[in-house]
């Protein structure tokens, strides 16, 4: 099935126009499953434009091949932005001197295989060995709407923590200045000292085995390692996170992932919510929390 493309357009138009009898959700599916050719080369984004002269064609067949982002489940993905699940272990973006594979390297190649001028820009980051939910912005412009407006954007950001035993208080906030030493270990202080920043977050207690407790954390403020440091001033760190006190790592990682980010769209003003599911990992320990 192959149609000659007569005006400018954006594929997804132009298919829709010619396979009106295909839905919305059948097209998608062929996008997905790079069943759909421009010029001979597959292609999955909707938005793709197209020049006059083109040749879309239509492959009864998928294309199997291997998973070009391990590590990374897209959540969404709009001209905009895009929003992902990333697995521990993946670094959100380079570090000075670092060669590893990174959430950034892997949506740039994803993003430039659709196009060659498509770029993505840094928002926002999630340690190495912490699992979940995080966008990126696709234009230097959204990355800096986002930036700029972070605090009064993002609407709500928690996390799922396991730590060690359990806490006398079953909800609480935290409240401390954090500094960041130049071994790179930051460390809470009561009161502000130079260079340091506050850092509040907010926590509750969703389930106890007695050994580790499932901890439900909003942060109020976004500061790097914010969540392991004051669970360490908790008296009660993060399982896995011997940098920060920990010596029990019972399921083999650290016992962090960001579990829920809503924002307002920078550019349509919608309200925008994504929610992860519990790492398999972690229900080890807690095989029917969060269940419905």
């Amino acid at each position: 099935m192959v149609f000659k493309v007569a005006a400018e357009s954006d594929l997804m138009k132009f298919l829709i126009e010619m396979l009106p009898h295909k839905s919305r959700t059948h097209i998608k599916s062929l996008l997905s499953h790079k069943q759909v050719y421009i010029d001979g080369k597959p292609v999955s984004q909707f938005n793709t434009p197209l020049t006059v002269g083109q040749e879309v064609s239509i492959s009864k067949e998928n294309i199997r091949t291997e998973n070009p982002l391990p590590g990374i489940k897209i959540m969404y993905e709009d001209k905009d932005l895009i929003v992902i699940n990333k697995a521990e272990g993946l670094l959100s973006i380079a570090t000075e001197n670092g060669t590893d594979e990174t959430a950034y390297s892997l949506l740039s190649k994803y993003l430039k295989a659709q196009h060659y001028s498509n770029r993505i820009f840094v928002v926002h980051r999630l340690d190495r060995d912490t699992s979940g939910v995080m966008m990126y912005a696709k234009s230097q412009r959204v990355q800096e709407l986002l930036q700029e407006a972070w605090n009064t954007n993002v609407t709500e950001r928690t996390y799922l923590a396991i730590v060690e035993g359990v806490p006398e208080k079953e909800k609480d906030t935290i409240s401390s200045y954090l500094r960041e030493s130049k071994a790179y270990k930051v460390h809470s202080s009561r009161n502000s000292v130079p260079g340091s920043e506050k850092a509040i977050t907010h926590y509750e207690i969703l389930i106890n085995t007695g050994d580790y407790s499932l901890m439900k954390i909003n942060l109020e403020t976004g500061k790097k390692n914010q969540i392991r440091v004051h669970m360490q001033d908790l008296g009660h760190p993060v399982i896995g996170d011997k940098k920060y006190g920990s010596t029990q790592n019972p399921i083999k990682r650290l016992g962090l992932h960001a579990w829920v980010l809503a924002f307002t769209h920078p550019i349509t003003n919608k309200e925008m919510r994504f929610q992860t599911e519990l790492p398999g990992k972690f229900r080890k320990i807690f095989p029917n929390a969060l269940s419905e």
